[in-house]
């Protein structure tokens, strides 16, 4: 980070507004990538942009070191996504009783020429419960303690929900390669 930017989130923590508008330039179109990966619709993506740069703004006092702001400003985004989704009545399955299924988190069997797009296109056709922990692991690079946290389910769950949406995002992928071969 720079040190004009550390300087910016300095004036921000003092209550600077052309400070914070700064700021917001200068992560509004990183965010609004994050949070349409999260919510399909446009607007509901850039009220969750918006509403999580409030809620940064108004907490900014609480990060600990600017040179980690944009992790911090991440989070916020992201959990504003799922508050989302939550109030539109995300369903996750307790498996506190149900057998679970261990996954090797190293063994993402996926043809080498698969683009990143690809992947994210597949992922937003899967369940919402599974594309969000698929999307938490695999482009946000949080761990199953880390989803646990944000999804507030258990860590079992995460680790359920990821196996059988890595199954769904393989069986996708082949057959959109598949398709295009013929």
């Amino acid at each position: 980070m720079s040190k004009e930017t550390i300087l910016l989130i300095e004036q921000c923590k003092k209550g600077n507004q052309k400070a914070q508008l700064q700021i917001y330039n200068l992560y509004c179109e990183a965010m609004f990538f994050i949070a349409c990966r999260y919510l399909k619709n446009e607007e509901e993506a850039k009220d969750a942009m918006q509403e999580g740069f409030l809620k940064a703004f108004l907490k900014i006092d609480t990060t600990a070191k600017e040179t980690h702001f944009g992790a911090w400003l991440k989070r916020i985004i992201i959990n504003q996504c799922i508050d989302i989704l939550k109030k539109k009545k995300l369903e996750t399955t307790p498996l506190d009783d149900l057998s679970v299924e261990l996954i090797d988190e190293n063994d993402w069997d996926f043809d080498a020429d698969i683009t990143r797009e690809e992947v994210i296109a597949a992922i937003e056709q899967l369940p919402i419960r599974y594309g969000l922990v698929l999307n938490l692991y695999l482009m946000e690079g949080y761990n199953h303690s880390e989803i646990s946290e944000i999804m507030q389910i258990p860590i079992k769950t995460s680790r359920t929900h990821l196996r059988r949406g890595k199954l769904q995002l393989q069986e996708l992928l082949k057959e959109k390669r598949h398709e295009a071969r013929y």
